[in-house]
């Protein structure tokens, strides 16, 4: 008789443990053990629990290769969910094997686990082990499928309604483990002086190993109800017309104001900080070093040598690499909206900055449309206040539209959508890779789910809040797409090519680069332990896979786009790597974290104008410039949408921390150790800087990013 001995850990989560009966069958080389109940003395599987059982065998089974989890009716209850964190397996010779779950269980099935020890299909050779793999994606494949949203769009996750992809998981789970389902109804309802619905019972009953939490929903929830409430009371959300005073605005979030919501509201109006936004702002990634005027921004010396001062000239500062643009081409041909029955406008400006010898960027001239000509002014600083300060609005509006529509949510949401989903349905529980993207792909599938059916729908608040609309968001994402390279997206690179590694005080590189670092070298030690040669990459046909859907669903196979449709060498698997781990965690936080912070000062970041671009100097006013910004119910509702995704979630897991050990293997795990111990210090230097700042630049601080799209 042989005995095996079981560690079952329940996780912490409320409501993780579950009443139903739980039978275990070791599957081992040499022999499969009798189904066993898990019983003892007691309430067996409480939430938080550890327990330990025993299974015996005839004889022994040699290396243990799969445990099967049986989850069966008890009695009378109801079918009652678990989450299985992970069970420890010892042999009767003291071997000790770990089989990592980490996943929610529903209904009645049979799940089949894997030890934790991670490996490539190359690595697999019995025949039960690929076919274990085989069955897992191919449920996964029919548990997850691609859906195209719109023309030119990235490819997203079948989803039309929460219903649907409660049904599409419970189907799943009959044929193999790894999904789950719970099917449970839902339907949207509007929270008290909500701007958009928030499907609630979707919010807790969405497929469970892919949705929120019930702490990160309660969170959202009651985050959004006192904002939204007050306003109500106060009948902001209902108001229409423009306001009276620049003043008023203030008093939208008198009882949520920042340090920086704060130093925005003082300083916004001031050139330096106009410039200042485009290196630590929200929009960190507009600006190119330019070694010569573009024709269609017909600037002279004698435009800006006021500002440039007697001993310098235009041509001296672009020989310098002093002088830098940001260009809104891609809104010269979005189409406009209307709000509260009313017109709105965009511009497609060019913006021309100088480094002056002071260290600080400026704005020295400003073109609002992409034709110069008679009709097109070129604003300078040496203009009116008024017109000066109208046309550093119209720069931030489409810094708003770009930000919010190509920057954030094409470039990070949509994007990771994209990774989540091809590493799901690709690579099963067992690959490194899986092991090691798993955790930067929490709630990326639900809260784009949610952003969709409340954001992004017809009616939804985008077309309830910006110039553009939603047909004017889906044409700036499928140009943004089409423009979008592999440069772009892999951090020094970007740098590089937009010739901003040497402007001082550009927090938002100086902290990237050295996280970028981090990961890099923590994924370099990951890859080495799995893929020691070109070969090793070449052949592991589940990784090809990933990465050739990944090119034909997120980059529509553009071949233009630089991404990659096939990896060949560890090198290039570790860059590719990293550059999805920072644009899933930090570039994410860098772009999404700041939103409340510069956008709750509406004039910084207005998301429509109510008159067109000034066609003519010195006709701006006070009473014009409140007349072109959004009216107030506009506003608020704008507003109190930055408040909310500005908020830093209750069950956050920063990045590096993965309290799921999906690596069980020695070398991986002390690769995390260090790569956390190396993130500690980036952080230590990060707050050391920040004391010496005025306005100091804490999204890119280690223990604030979040390790995923999840918000």
């Amino acid at each position: 008789m042989a005995v095996y001995r079981l560690c079952v850990t329940t996780g912490p989560y409320l409501m993780a443990g579950t009443l139903d009966n739980i039978s275990a069958t070791l599957v081992g080389t040499c022999g499969e053990s009798p189904k066993q109940r898990l019983d003892r003395v007691g309430r067996d599987f409480a939430s938080g629990s550890v327990q330990k059982y025993k299974v015996r065998c005839s004889a022994e089974l040699g290396e243990i290769l799969l445990l099967r989890l049986h989850k069966e009716r008890y009695a009378f209850f109801r079918k009652d969910p678990w989450y299985c964190s992970r069970i420890c397996v010892t042999a009767p010779d003291g071997t000790v094997s770990h089989f990592p779950c980490y996943q929610w269980i529903e209904g009645y099935c049979t799940v089949e686990l894997r030890p934790g020890t991670a490996r490539t299909i190359c690595q697999d050779s019995l025949p039960l082990l690929l076919d274990h793999r085989k069955r897992e994606l191919q449920a996964r494949q029919e548990c997850y499928r691609w859906k195209i949203y719109a023309p030119g769009f990235p490819r997203m996750m079948d989803v039309n309604s929460f219903e649907e992809i409660e049904s599409d998981k419970k189907f799943a789970l009959t044929k193999m483990a790894p999904c789950a389902a719970q099917g449970e109804s839902s339907g949207n309802r509007y929270l008290p002086g909500f701007p958009m619905k928030i499907d609630i019972p979707s919010l807790l009953h969405m497929e469970p190993n892919i949705r929120y939490s019930v702490t990160k929903t309660t969170s959202l929830l009651f985050n959004a109800i006192p904002a939204s409430l007050g306003m109500k009371l106060r009948g902001l959300l209902d108001r229409k017309g423009t306001w009276k005073k620049l003043d008023d605005i203030r008093n939208i979030f008198w009882c949520h104001k920042t340090f920086t919501s704060e130093y925005v509201t003082e300083h916004w109006c001031e050139d330096h900080f106009f410039g200042y936004q485009y290196l630590n702002g929200v929009n960190p990634v507009m600006l190119h070093c330019l070694s010569s005027l573009p024709s269609k921004l017909p600037v002279t010396n004698d435009m800006v040598a006021p500002l440039l001062g007697p001993d310098t000239c235009l041509q001296t500062e672009l020989e310098r690499g002093n002088i830098f643009l940001a260009d809104y081409w891609i809104l010269a041909e979005a189409p406009v909206h209307c709000l509260n029955g009313r017109q709105q406008y965009v511009a497609a400006p060019l913006c021309l900055l100088w480094l002056n010898p002071q260290g600080a960027l400026v704005p020295v001239a400003i073109q609002l449309s992409q034709i110069p000509g008679p009709d097109s002014p070129i604003f300078l600083p040496t203009d009116s206040y008024w017109d000066w300060l109208l046309a550093k609005t119209w720069v931030r509006n489409s810094e708003f539209l770009v930000h919010e529509n190509n920057t954030h949510f094409l470039c990070t949401h949509l994007l990771c959508e994209a990774f989540a989903m091809a590493t799901l349905r690709q690579l099963p529980l067992c690959h490194p890779i899986y092991k090691l993207l798993l955790p930067h792909t929490r709630y990326t599938l639900q809260v784009n789910t949610i952003a969709r059916a409340t954001l992004l729908n017809p009616e939804g608040l985008v077309d309830k809040v910006t110039s553009i609309g939603r047909q004017g968001l889906l044409y700036l994402m499928s140009t943004g797409l089409a423009h979008f390279t592999y440069t772009n997206f892999c951090l020094p690179d970007s740098l590089r090519a937009r010739g901003v590694l040497a402007i001082p005080n550009y927090h938002y590189r100086d902290d990237g680069l050295k996280i970028w670092a981090a990961i890099e070298s923590f994924v370099s030690e990951i890859v080495g332990y799995y893929y020691p040669s070109d070969a090793s990459v070449q052949q592991d046909s589940e990784l090809q896979a990933w990465v050739g859907e990944i090119f034909a669903q997120a980059f529509l196979g553009r071949e233009s786009s630089g991404f990659p449709s096939r990896l060949c060498t560890p090198g290039e698997l570790v860059k590719f790597l990293t550059a999805i781990i920072f644009n899933c965690s930090a570039q994410h936080a860098a772009v999404n974290s700041g939103q409340h912070d510069f956008g709750a000062w509406m004039p910084n970041a207005p998301s429509s104008m109510r008159q067109p671009p000034p066609q003519t100097k010195g006709t701006t006013t006070l009473k014009s410039y409140l007349n072109t910004l959004p009216e107030v119910n506009i506003t608020c509702n704008n507003l109190l949408l930055f408040w909310l995704v500005s908020q830093e979630p209750k069950d956050q897991r920063p990045l590096g921390t993965y309290p799921d050990e999906h690596f069980t293997d020695e070398a991986p795990r002390r690769s995390i150790a260090t790569f956390q111990s190396r993130l500690a210090q980036i952080s230590r230097d990060i707050q050391e800087r920040n004391q010496g700042l005025a306005l100091p630049y804490t999204y890119l601080d280690p223990p604030l990013i979040e390790n995923s799209v999840s918000i």
